[in-house]
């Protein structure tokens, strides 16, 4: 990747729709992960013309890689395959979590693992290598607007769900997709 060409992130959106939801995730937490691979589905539901789903990527730091990680993804974002790049590393974190998660947060075999290692594996299991932008320090911008704007609209915890806008806490990863589909098209 050129360092004189402006870096670019693609947004994380999928859909068309004017029904917009958006949901906060924490890539390694197993709650964002089990919404994350509900999405495909949903968005097949409702329809791409019915609705909008947009992935903002929250940051925690109990989830003691969180940050590395989500520098990847959105580094991902800024290649040619943009938000599809993205994904892949969303998904790759999602089918391998072990490799990029604690135990209890605070313990494991990943103790020993360095960040290089994660990044390593983030390349391996996606397929994605998004190491070039991953090193370039303008991404931060697009980091702290994911931050900035989980912060302006009140979210803490992932994942969390808006509706055209709006924060339903009473929305959960565990929720059957009919349920999901209902409340956006509500």
């Amino acid at each position: 990747m050129n360092r004189n060409v402006t870096l670019h992130a693609d947004p994380l959106v999928w859909g068309h729709g004017p029904n917009v939801f958006e949901v906060f995730l924490e890539p390694t937490c197993p709650f964002s992960v089990r919404a994350f691979n509900k999405f495909d589905a949903l968005l097949a539901r409702v329809g791409e013309e019915r609705m909008t789903l947009k992935i903002r990527l929250q940051s925690q730091p109990w989830h003691l890689y969180s940050g590395l990680i989500v520098r990847y993804i959105l580094a991902a974002s800024t290649l040619p395959a943009g938000k599809n790049a993205a994904k892949a590393v969303l998904q790759a974190v999602a089918d391998n979590r072990e490799e990029f998660e604690f135990t209890d947060h605070c313990a494991g075999p990943n103790m020993d693992a360095t960040p290089n290692d994660i990044l390593a594996r983030l390349k391996h299991y996606s397929g994605v290598d998004a190491s070039a932008p991953f090193a370039r320090p303008e991404l931060q911008t697009e980091i702290k607007w994911h931050c900035k704007y989980a912060r302006q609209n009140g979210i803490h915890v992932s994942p969390t769900f808006m509706i055209n806008g709006l924060v339903y806490p009473d929305i959960g990863s565990g929720d059957d997709i009919s349920e999901w589909a209902k409340r956006i098209l509500a």
